[in-house]
């Protein structure tokens, strides 16, 4: 079977780039299955993630206006697709061009819409102008319409898939990559973040908390990895905190890292299917969360193996944090269990789910 892969980018640290590589890399290693990935600006150059020799990489270069941007998109598209001839396109892109595909494509071929994202996504600070408040009215009217066209829609959690009320749609959770352990000690101080510094990642909020958090627990430190850090490292200075956290570039070994450290937070204000909380609970860490639209609560069971925090609740995300600190026996119960729902996430059985996909799309075509 040949796939073609529309992505934005795929030589970043993120989730979407990790899970893109596991997934090609299983269906060539172990169905045979021959993968196209079509990039747009540069967007497949030194890639962080290991990606499977045969996987053929393609990109186009996408500038100008709105207008000049959109028919760079269509054109490019439609000369990619007659060249590979796919047996199945799937889109993963938040952007609003890839909503336009089933409209700008004349294709027969299936189109899978592979969401990653909250619909209600916003990766800056919202404006509250009437005129902003408008654009995004239009902007939901036209995603909601616009997957209706694609022949499927796949959603990483339920929560995700109610939030678009597909009719053609099913659900196939990230799998799982780390090696599941249950011999994380967890004693000690060290809590773990691993996400890029953007508005929906909301790592300003977790530095707040964790400003609160010195107070109680001087001897703790933060580790964040991620790409972009440097302004939150100015805002660690204006709070005070620098002595106890520390702002690390990305790698490639994070395993390495989730089982050095104790406790696992995210202060996400939006989410999809975080890969993190996944790759953390399989290391053994207990996971905190704010219980924001989409995401963390489709992973996290409040009390079984994390806490999952009323949104923007910043006290009781300090008082559950600091309870976890001091209390080691909590903390290792918690994480057990956190093992154990990383288990359900195993690799082979979702790749079942979209290997099955794959041959559904062809054959209702």
């Amino acid at each position: 079977m040949k796939l073609l892969y529309l992505v934005p980018n795929c030589n970043t640290e993120g989730g979407v780039a990790r899970v893109l590589s596991i997934k090609t890399n299983y269906l060539i290693e172990k169905c045979g299955y021959e993968i196209h990935i079509l990039t747009q600006n540069n967007g497949n150059s030194k890639r962080f993630y290991n990606f499977n020799s045969k996987i053929i990489f393609q990109d186009m270069i996408l500038d100008g206006n709105s207008f000049q941007f959109l028919k760079k998109y269509q054109k490019n598209l439609k000369q990619h697709i007659s060249i590979v001839k796919p047996d199945v396109i799937i889109v993963c892109d938040n952007g609003l061009k890839a909503f336009t595909v089933p409209f700008i494509l004349n294709t027969n071929i299936p189109l899978l819409f592979e969401c990653h994202g909250s619909k209600y996504i916003q990766e800056n600070n919202p404006k509250n102008s009437y005129l902003s408040q408008g654009f995004d009215f239009l902007k939901y009217k036209f995603k909601d319409f616009s997957v209706q066209k694609f022949d499927f829609f796949i959603a990483l959690s339920e929560e995700s898939l109610q939030e678009w009320k597909v009719s053609k749609a099913t659900v196939i959770p990230n799998p799982s990559w780390i090696t599941t352990t249950t011999d994380n000690l967890l004693e000690k101080k060290k809590v773990i973040t691993v996400a890029r510094n953007s508005y929906e990642k909301g790592l300003d909020r977790l530095l707040s908390i964790w400003q609160k958090i010195t107070v109680l627990h001087p001897d703790w430190v933060l580790e964040i990895y991620g790409d972009g850090l440097e302004p939150l490292a100015v805002l660690a200075e204006t709070l005070q905190i620098s002595f106890s956290v520390t702002f690390n570039k990305s790698v490639v070994n994070i395993e390495e890292k989730y089982k050095d450290a104790s406790l696992y937070v995210m202060t996400s204000r939006s989410e999809g299917f975080p890969m993190v909380l996944i790759e953390a609970m399989a290391s053994g860490l207990p996971c905190i969360a704010y219980d924001c639209a989409v995401g963390p609560r489709a992973i996290i069971s409040n009390n079984e193996n994390g806490f999952l925090i009323e949104e923007d609740n910043e006290s009781q995300f300090v008082d559950q944090l600091s309870l976890l600190m001091r209390d080691a026996v909590l903390r290792k119960e918690l994480g057990n269990n956190a093992a154990e729902t990383a288990a359900k996430y195993d690799l082979d059985k979702i790749m079942l789910q979209w290997k099955t996909l794959f041959e559904t799309a062809i054959n209702k075509n």
